[in-house]
């Protein structure tokens, strides 16, 4: 099943009630659009840059237009809106993009209609095939028995239908390696507690649940070979994810453990640097409730001050190897990376 589609509107799975339900949402606007990726009812970055193509699609057919004059100012108004819902993940912005440009080379409203749900298909199609390439190429790094620290949710829903992290070890599992996870609950919405266990008890994959503080016991107890995680942004100097993940490769380094990123090339923002990157900071509620959603169960004074950081960056210099759909990236990333990034051919099979 698709995490995000489209049929005459998006469809989507709502995140935020998982595992207890499996809804889908049907998104018939750019608002309520913006209001799912704010509550984190579709997360992920290659989900997201789904979303921000197919949201753009959405704008062309909000409401009628006088001329293609006015389309244009409101479509653009809207992909601006919408680009701008989370500021740290980079693939929301380049699905608006993408798809904006196509709109913006029509001669009218209803081929700029017909192109943006033909392009924006289009993402969601090569997220798919993208991601399948990148386990392909990343479960060359599993060996069969290896016990894999995760954090976060960066399987099928983080994506639009495979994963990146979760992919990778999704692929090993189809290759017949025997896989052990450990996932961290990920506070303080749970990403990895409510939605990677939910996906890998459902694909029958050994999972066990840790909270985040328990990651380094795990590896100081020799109960992880590896850590898989991935990104949201990855600039020159350091890979931006969820709030925990600089954490993990701290430990892994200090206990000799390969420390995984995988993500699409899309995830690239290789002209910033850490310091150029604003990090999300999220509402004091998620830390003070033990679910946004949960008013009545709060676990902390209500006038507690809150530091509720989304995102936090990890130096290259912790990250063994970037997994990519051109394949494995090794350090010095100051020369690989750009290589790879300007190559029209996979770096490896």
């Amino acid at each position: 099943m698709r995490t995000i589609y489209w049929e005459n509107c998006i469809k989507m799975i709502d995140q935020t009630k998982l595992p207890d339900e499996l809804e889908i949402l049907e998104i018939r606007n750019v608002d309520d659009l913006v209001s799912a990726i704010k509550r984190l009812s579709i997360r992920g970055a290659p989900a997201l840059e789904a979303a921000g193509g197919y949201g753009v699609a959405l704008a062309c057919i909000e409401r009628e237009f006088d001329s293609f004059e006015d389309f244009l100012k409101y479509v653009s108004e809207r992909a601006s809106s919408l680009a701008n819902a989370r500021p740290t993940a980079v693939n929301l912005s380049v699905g608006v993009e993408r798809v904006l440009r196509k709109v913006k080379a029509a001669s009218s409203i209803e081929e700029a209609r017909k192109l943006a749900v033909q392009e924006a298909e289009k993402i969601a199609e090569e997220d798919v095939f993208r991601n399948r390439l990148m386990g392909s190429f990343g479960a060359k790094l599993i060996e069969d028995g290896d016990s894999i620290l995760t954090i976060c949710n960066t399987g099928s829903l983080a994506t639009v239908e495979w994963g990146t992290a979760l992919g990778v070890i999704r692929s090993a599992k189809l290759e017949g390696k025997n896989i052990r996870v450990f996932a961290c609950e990920t506070r303080p919405l749970n990403q990895g507690s409510r939605l990677t266990t939910w996906e890998l008890i459902n694909d029958g994959i050994d999972v066990t649940l840790i909270t985040d503080s328990m990651a380094g016991i795990v590896m100081q107890k020799g109960m992880v070979d590896k850590v898989i995680v991935g990104a949201d942004r990855i600039v020159s100097d350091g890979v931006f994810n969820k709030i925990g993940t600089y954490t993990l490769a701290v430990l892994a380094k200090e206990h000799g453990i390969p420390f995984f990123v995988a993500a699409p090339l899309t995830t690239f923002d290789w002209e910033k640097k850490m310091d150029d990157v604003v990090i999300e900071e999220r509402d004091a509620d998620e830390l003070r409730y033990c679910h946004v959603k949960c008013k009545n169960c709060r676990i902390a004074p209500e006038n507690v001050k809150v530091y509720n950081p989304a995102f936090d960056s990890t130096p290259l210099s912790y990250v063994s190897a970037l997994i990519t759909e051109k394949g494995v990236i090794f350090p010095p990333y100051d020369e690989s990376v750009p290589k790879v990034l300007k190559s029209k051919e996979f770096i490896n099979r």
